[in-house]
């Protein structure tokens, strides 16, 4: 069983930058595709960025040229590098694993990003 810690959230200013950490326990060599979301207050959950195992990237357009998705297989971590962040940036981000497309997959618990003065 697959387990997901992400990290690396927090509060900065419109402008500012934050990396963001998901961690995998257990084996997720198969995967299919790995992946960022969040959820805003009263909106629905979506994706932000996603890499296959292959290397693709695909960005939500809002975020696209600001953040950018990476993994490091060795360490079973994925990562968000988010730049000129904004305040409609402001959700929890949850990292995501699918082992096949269109299935719901694997979800860490989420990390707080708050971009606000």
């Amino acid at each position: 069983q697959v387990q997901l810690v992400e990290s690396g959230g927090g509060l900065v200013q419109p402008g500012g930058s934050l990396r963001l950490s998901c961690a995998a326990s257990g084996s997720i060599f198969s995967f299919y595709a790995m992946g960022w979301y969040r959820q805003a207050p009263g909106k629905q959950r979506e994706l932000v960025a996603e890499i296959t195992r292959g290397g693709t990237t695909n960005y939500a357009g809002s975020v696209k040229g600001r953040f950018t998705i990476s993994r490091d297989s060795a360490k079973n971590t994925m990562y968000l590098q988010m730049n000129s962040l904004k305040s409609e940036d402001t959700a929890v981000y949850y990292c995501n694993v699918k082992w096949y497309q269109n299935t719901p997959g694997a979800w860490g618990q989420g990390t707080q990003v708050t971009v606000s003065e």
